[in-house]
Parts: structure tokens; sequence; C-alpha cells
């Protein structure tokens, strides 16, 4: 019987507060655990970035992004490491969807083809439609008090 095999993302954020080497050394952990469990798809480490607000105190973190295929098994141990590992500051594993693989992983915004059936320029002319329509509606409806 064949197993089956998911594919995953995670993004994790490693506390840089003993350096970038620190934090480097816990992204090469996981990537060897990963790679032991499953098929690394691609890497992407965005490196030292500033948080939006401070987490436990700290204003910056090392960021690191992993696609990889394994079993679903897996993830329930990834999650108990980074829940036990000293230095992870948050994570999260995605499952992604077969058909939206990730197409170019040095660019964080246009890594998930999003498959969209109508294009940006056709929404936006469905949207000034019916901003024109409902214009229209309140117009007649001012006309009839």
């Amino acid at each position: 019987m064949e197993t089956i095999k998911n594919t995953y993302e995670v993004l994790f954020v490693s506390d840089i507060t003993d350096g970038e080497d620190a934090a480097k050394a816990t992204v090469e952990k996981f990537r060897s655990l990963i790679s032991e469990h499953g098929e690394i798809i691609a890497i992407d480490e965005w490196g030292k970035r500033r948080f939006a607000y401070p987490i436990n105190y700290k204003t910056e973190g090392y960021y690191t992004l992993i696609y990889f295929r394994s079993d679903p098994s897996f993830t329930e141990e990834l999650t108990r490491v980074f829940g036990i590992t000293e230095g992870i500051m948050r994570y999260l594993i995605l499952k992604v969807n077969e058909k939206k693989q990730p197409l170019n992983v040095s660019s964080p915004k246009e890594t998930i083809d999003f498959d969209a059936e109508e294009s940006d320029d056709e929404v936006e002319e469905d949207i000034v439609e019916e901003e024109a329509a409902d214009s229209e509606d309140t117009a007649e409806d001012s006309a009839e008090e």
C-alpha cells in the first residue's frame, strides 16, 4: 500500500538574541529533521526582520520558510519539536493544495499561484458596474420620494 504524502509549508521565527549564527543553527536543525522524515522542496531564509509588535519583549527575529512533502503524522512531531525547542518564537505549519505549488520561493509574495478564474481587470470592471448600478438605484429611490 502506498503511503500518503502531503505538501506543507512551515514558517518559523528564531530568536536572534544569541546572534544570527545561533538562528542559522536552529534552521539547520529543522532542515535536517524535515529531510529525515520527508522531502524538502524549497527553503527560503528571509533573514532578520523587525516585528510589527514585540514578542517576549524582543523586536526582531530570523524568519525561515520551508516547503516540504511528508506523511501527515510528521506534522504532529514537528509541532512537538517546535514547542520544546529553545529559541523558536513563533511557527506556522500549513498544508498546501497540490495544485498551488510554490512558483518562486525567493519572493514571498509570489510563491503561490492562486489559479484565479477572473483576472484583476475583470474583477475591477465587475466592481465598477455594481457601483454604477447601485448609484442608479439610489437615484431612482430619491426621485420616487
